[in-house]
């Protein structure tokens, strides 16, 4: 299948403007999917490969996918804001998509910082009676994680897809498990796979696809 081109808005936020980038499938879009990246202060951006991997992914399955930089990244308004603001940021853009694509599903995704982000955003929709039709977490920054972090990551839908590296180096595997458990949240081990699935990407498009649920 041939990659639809990426493009590249700023999109009005709460602070200023939010660059995203927007990935519109080529077969009628069956939904929106909403995709976060990791930590801004660490180096995360839209262009991460995870966060692409699980864009395109999603597009590929008839998504328009939506990837915003999170404040102080890129083109994008603001000052780091550990989550707070970001979440504000993620609901503008998701406004946006509304208008452009309509009242289409919703899936939200996120890595690391990302997951933890699109974890606030899902109990917002939730609260407002309107929440997303899946949610995709990979590499849950949950509990206390690699530069002296801690993260108080919300409760998510049952059919949440959690994907977490076996030799995860950032969020202790062991971490996600404490959050999962009493949610009763299956969580999908990749063996062998550190934080950013480096030489596994492939094997996260293919749980996407294989576990997705139209």
């Amino acid at each position: 299948m041939t990659r639809p081109a990426a493009e590249h808005l700023l999109l009005p936020g709460p602070v200023g403007p939010v660059e995203t980038l927007v990935e519109v499938p080529e077969q009628p879009v069956r939904g929106i999917a909403l995709v976060a990246h990791p930590h801004p202060l660490f180096g995360g951006t839209l262009t991460n490969k995870v966060v692409q991997t699980l864009a395109r992914a999603l597009c590929e399955l008839g998504y328009a996918s939506l990837r915003p930089n999170f404040r102080c990244v890129g083109q994008s308004a603001g000052t780091h804001d550990h989550g707070v603001g970001e979440t504000e940021d993620l609901l503008a853009v998701l406004d946006y998509a509304r208008e452009r694509f309509g009242e289409l599903p919703l899936v939200l995704g996120g890595f690391s910082f990302g997951a933890y982000v699109q974890s606030r955003v899902a109990r917002r929709l939730a609260e407002a009676g309107r929440p997303p039709r899946r949610v995709v977490l990979v590499g849950t920054a949950t509990g206390e994680v690699a530069g002296a972090r801690r993260y108080v990551t919300e409760a998510v839908p049952p059919d949440t897809l959690v994907i977490h590296g076996e030799l995860d180096e950032t969020v202790a595997l062991a971490n996600v498990l404490d959050w999962a458990r009493p949610q009763e949240l299956p969580v999908i081990v990749v063996p062998g796979a550190d934080h950013f699935f480096h030489r596994r990407l492939h094997i996260l498009r293919a749980i996407v696809r294989n576990c997705w649920q139209p």
